[in-house]
């Protein structure tokens, strides 16, 4: 991996455009029942998958830093495809990463992925506690030590007792780290109970809004989130119109104060060097 050369604006700030989407394999799901119609194909690699995989991929140029759920690492239902290296080479981001965790005799095996066009300096894998295995956390940091900016992306269990147990397992590792963003697919509301001990033991702030994401066809719960600490600014989070599963993909604006941007290698992407 090669290291880009950050080149220094004189804003007193970074905006940066975030993205978090659960794209269930590729698979488009319109309505509750297509998870029975169509369970027989979400085992299956198919066109319309690819298909899918691509419209995502057009919209990226316009962010910075993506983080995926559900994304197949390599299985019979994706074509042996790892999901989050083609759409990265798709949509031109630089630098990829991706968490395999939940292999199933080869007919499917989930994933978290990263997207960037700024190089990370370590991006670490970490299992989350849970009674059923095979949930994870991406932590990806960039810069170093305390000014670093760090983001984890996560795909947490259905269960709230187990959601307790994997918030707690990340406030642990962001502790150290005053400059955060959790992001992905949290499978609660903002105000749900394991939320409210994530916001007492970290810098991650509430949403002053909650944004419905699921489901995508109609979205009344908002369980998909970008959650950042308090010196960085999150200035709007909104929806993409296009359903690219039964989630909508939650994007997010933030600002940086430049000292941070710099430390991070944030201060501008316009130089970002390829995957080596």
């Amino acid at each position: 991996m090669t290291r880009a050369t950050p080149t220094l604006s004189s804003a007193p700030e970074r905006t940066l455009r975030l993205l978090s989407c659960n794209i269930l394999a590729g698979a488009s799901v319109q309505r509750y029942s297509d998870y029975v119609t169509r369970s027989v194909n979400a085992v299956l690699p198919g066109r319309s998958k690819l298909a899918n995989l691509d419209s995502l991929a057009e919209l990226l140029h316009e962010f910075d830093v993506v983080g995926l759920q559900e994304a197949d690492a390599g299985s019979l239902r994706s074509g042996f495809l790892n999901q989050t290296r083609y759409i990265a080479e798709a949509s031109g981001m630089p630098y990829w990463s991706h968490q395999p965790n939940r292999p199933m005799a080869r007919v499917a095996h989930s994933a978290n992925g990263l997207l960037s066009r700024i190089e990370p300096s370590e991006v670490i894998d970490y299992p989350l506690p849970g009674r059923i295995k095979g949930r994870g956390a991406l932590f990806v940091r960039f810069g170093d030590g305390t000014d670093a900016l760090v983001v984890v992306i996560a795909h947490l269990s259905l269960g709230a007792a187990a959601r307790m147990g994997q918030l707690a397992f990340i406030a642990e590792l962001l502790a150290p780290y005053p400059h955060a963003v959790l992001m992905g697919d949290l499978n609660t509301e903002p105000t749900s109970l394991e939320m409210r001990h994530l916001f007492s033991r970290t810098a991650l702030q509430p949403p002053t809004v909650a944004t419905p994401t699921f489901p995508s066809w109609k979205p009344r719960r908002a369980l998909d989130h970008i959650l950042t600490s308090a010196d960085i600014k999150l200035d709007r989070t909104w929806t993409l119109p296009r359903a690219f599963s039964d989630h909508l993909p939650l994007a997010a604006e933030i600002r940086l104060p430049l000292s941070l941007a710099q430390a991070a290698g944030a201060a501008s992407t316009d130089e970002a060097a390829p995957r080596a």
